[in-house]
């Protein structure tokens, strides 16, 4: 194995001395979860999470419309600083020459306490996040190729984070979710929805920052047909609903990217009890240290 450090700048490359990032390397990389062609594992190595990088860029910024720097124009990469310091999980499809197909991107309080931060505090106040005292994660730049946009692919990415989850012991995970766009009040029936129905009780709540902060409960309850709300949310969004996810307090406009942000919290202990029996049968089966072993800081492997 070799040694590598990264460091904190504003741009993607990997040659710069600074923080050292966790160890990717562990027994997951290499016992992925397969299902036919495609398999899910995390990311061990420059190579894969470069990967998920191109496939990010060409969801976010050639489909979606994101607005891209020189640099990450001229790299066709979606990159960010907490890109070298958090896990990511890649789904990758061997009838494409292995080709990354779908990508999460995983990071954990112990890994985001050496980095300095979370990307979500960007947006919104997580105080009350971090001050829970379990384990939390911060889930982040989620998207699957437009020709793999299936339910099997989405259940395949979240076996991999319950079992991620269930190995670490994660009981609160947060993160930015987005609805395309950058106009709220095209969102209003939806944002309204998710504000009267779905809000974090106040302990997990977290709030966008006042200089982001958009009201979501523009329409009053009596107004929001759900059916028709929940049918104009995202799939991604769906999907945290259905296991019993919330939203926090406001919306933010992220001009960058063209979408309207909520930030979604999920309690693993208060996971719908369907949804928690099927991804705890899973976990349990995949998060043994036959899967995952103890992580520590410091060490990264190239392909």
């Amino acid at each position: 194995m070799r040694t590598q450090f990264y460091c904190v700048t504003d741009g993607p490359r990997n040659d710069r001395l600074s923080i050292p990032v966790v160890q990717r390397a562990d027994a997951f990389c290499n016992n992925p979860i397969v299902a036919g062609s495609t398999e899910l594992r995390l990311a061990r190595c420059e190579s894969d999470i470069r990967a998920a990088q191109d496939l990010r860029y060409r969801v976010f910024y050639e489909e979606m419309g994101a607005i891209a720097s020189p640099e990450t124009a001229a790299l066709k990469l979606d990159w960010d600083i907490f890109d070298d310091v958090a896990d990511h999980l890649v789904v990758v499809d061997h009838a494409l020459r292995g080709s990354v197909i779908g990508t999460y991107r995983l990071m954990r309080r112990r890994v985001a306490e050496i980095f300095g931060g979370y990307y979500s505090a960007r947006e919104y106040d997580i105080s009350k996040l971090i001050a829970f005292p379990g384990e939390i994660m911060e889930l982040g730049r989620s998207c699957v190729d437009a020709r793999y946009r299936t339910r099997a692919t989405m259940m395949l990415l979240w076996q991999g984070i319950a079992a991620y989850a269930f190995r670490h012991d994660v009981e609160l995970m947060f993160g930015c979710a987005s609805l395309p766009g950058s106009d709220p009040v095209r969102h209003a029936l939806a944002l309204s929805h998710l504000h009267h129905n779905h809000q974090a009780p106040d302990r997990f709540r977290p709030r966008a920052l006042d200089h982001h902060y958009v009201a979501m409960g523009k329409l009053g309850s009596d107004r929001v047909d759900a059916k028709q709300a929940i049918a104009g949310l995202p799939p991604l969004i769906k999907g945290y609903l259905r296991i019993g996810g919330w939203v926090g307090d406001g919306a933010v406009i992220d001009q960058q990217f063209n979408t309207t942000d909520v930030c979604i919290v999920v309690h693993t202990p208060s996971v719908t009890n369907k949804y928690y029996r099927h991804y705890e049968r899973t976990a349990r089966q995949l998060g043994s240290d036959e899967y995952f072993t103890k992580r520590r800081p410091g060490f990264t492997t190239r392909c």
